[in-house]
């Protein structure tokens, strides 16, 4: 057995590689970027690879190579099937409506006049999503209809970054006045030089437009549920939404006690993964009349967030306790299915 594994610094690769390493799994370091990457993999039985939402260049080509990579017979992590909707929230909402998964009310418009329609009939507040982002970046909460119109004419005008300096900016005050650190203040510099110096993914990824999409506003959460399934497993973590603010991802205000996360969400997570056959996926959570509702889905996620998790659960719900590497129950599975 030989993996191939595609090493970016900060990845899940760094903890593949360790795992190889500890337990005499052969594996190959490869370029995922270059030209001869399917030659590459010849004599390999399968690839993996933690691609990010924000690699402009990664978005051009990964899901294309992992649909010819799987034409070839080999695994690879994420599949296509675990993949092909990673940061795309339109693409999650024709998914999760189509197995009767609990999804927040979500709504898309292809044309200006359908949304304008939309935005005269409907209730408020809405929230206003890019398709991609994470960590609730492009995220905005439309209060009244005038602005959810602006949102719109801006949609199907010029449209907008994918990355905002100024979020970026706010991001960076917000993180001082929660951490009072010296590195946190340091990053406030780092946040107003971005908004004279943009970065390599703000001039190369294109401007979202010529789509409007929407979620309904669920209120009266103080907080969402994060839980990821991998494989068998699953393990979750409590948000708090920050503090004069609608969002909770991203906050870094995290609560780690596993009686704080209701069974049902495991329940729904487990089932989902289930139907869609996936490998590794993050769901948020929030909870309307005591109901919960899956927000939105991702395969990847940020591995510092779940360091102090203090255990995790079966498929059957039985709590394991004791740390772990979400890495390793990753590697394990994909090793699993090549014997």
């Amino acid at each position: 057995m030989l993996i191939a594994i595609h090493h970016r610094p900060g990845s899940f690769s760094e903890k593949w590689i360790e795992y190889c390493r500890n337990h005499d799994v052969h594996y190959k370091i490869v370029n995922c970027y270059s030209t001869d990457i399917v030659e590459q993999l010849r004599g390999c039985d399968g690839l993996m690879w933690h691609w990010a939402h924000h690699d402009y260049k990664a978005s051009l080509f990964a899901r294309q190579l992992t649909y010819s990579l799987e034409a070839m017979g080999k695994k690879v992590f994420p599949s296509a099937a675990n993949a092909w909707h990673y940061d795309d929230k339109v693409g999650q909402k024709y998914l999760l409506e189509s197995i009767s998964a609990p999804l927040v009310p979500s709504y898309v418009f292809y044309r200006k006049q359908e949304a304008m329609n939309w935005a005269a009939s409907t209730t408020y507040p809405k929230v206003f999503k890019l398709r991609g982002g994470a960590g609730a970046e492009n995220v905005r909460i439309a209060r009244s209809r005038t602005e959810a119109e602006r949102y719109i004419k801006k949609s199907f005008g010029r449209g907008y970054k994918v990355k905002s300096r100024l979020n970026f900016v706010k991001e960076r005050v917000w993180h001082f006045k929660r951490d009072k650190s010296i590195k946190s203040f340091a990053n406030i510099g780092k946040g107003f030089a971005r908004l004279v110096l943009p970065t390599e993914v703000e001039k190369n990824f294109p401007p979202e437009r010529n789509y409007a999409y929407f979620q309904d506003f669920v209120p009266n959460n103080d907080s969402d549920i994060r839980v990821i399934v991998i494989g068998r497993r699953a393990f979750a973590i409590k948000r708090m939404v920050r503090k004069g603010d609608f969002r909770a991802s991203g906050s870094g205000e995290i609560i780690y006690d596993p009686k704080k996360i209701p069974q049902e969400c495991l329940k729904i997570a487990f089932e989902v993964s289930s139907k869609i056959t996936t490998q590794s996926l993050a769901y948020d959570f929030v909870f309307d009349s005591g109901q919960p509702l899956v927000v939105e889905i991702s395969y990847a996620f940020s591995r510092e967030g779940y360091f102090a998790c203090p255990g995790h659960w079966t498929d059957q719900l039985e709590w394991v306790d004791g740390s772990f590497s979400p890495e390793y129950f990753m590697i394990e599975d994909f090793i699993e299915g090549l014997l």
